[in-house]
């Protein structure tokens, strides 16, 4: 029996010690050590790491991009795509715009801290700053899928929704 508890024991710990080492964490460190390097990319990139979507995602409004990549199957008008393409580059660069503000913020707030020079106002002001940033990321995230929406027929959105399953 002890050596059953102590095999048990040792496969927890084991399993444990692998999920505290992710593997971004254990490669190349980020530059901002308050974020790791996945997040750290995804956000100068402009990748939704956050998964702020799925929202829209879940309650079947169409992405503008995922459009666009079945835009022959879903028969686009040619002003669709151009209202399409604009969409995903609007939000492509509001992506990156946001990603890159909240490094800096990061980066500030973690130079407070280090500096032992964080004031409680400092830190009201760096903390609610990223928030604003985070919530107007989400707002133009999820803006882009109410505009597809609206510019797609429904039998496009039904079309649309049963090429993603496949």
């Amino acid at each position: 029996m002890l050596k059953l508890l102590s095999a048990v024991i040792l496969i927890i710990f084991i399993s444990l010690s692998a999920n505290a080492q992710t593997p971004d964490s254990t490669l190349k460190p980020s530059p901002v050590k308050t974020l790791s390097d996945v997040q750290y990319n995804a956000l100068i990139k402009g990748e939704d790491f956050y998964n702020m979507s799925l929202v829209a995602d879940v309650n079947k409004y169409p992405s503008a991009e995922q459009a666009l990549k079945y835009k022959k199957e879903l028969d686009l008008s040619p002003s669709q795509v151009t209202a399409l393409t604009g969409i995903t580059t609007e939000l492509k660069r509001k992506k990156i715009e946001m990603g890159n503000f909240m490094v800096t913020n990061e980066t500030k707030i973690d130079a407070l801290f280090r500096a032992k020079k964080i004031s409680e106002s400092d830190l009201i002001f760096y903390t609610n700053r990223y928030g604003l940033y985070m919530g107007e990321l989400r707002n133009a995230i999820l803006k882009t899928y109410v505009a597809a929406y609206n510019l797609l027929s429904p039998g496009q959105i039904a079309m649309l929704n049963k090429l993603k399953k496949s």
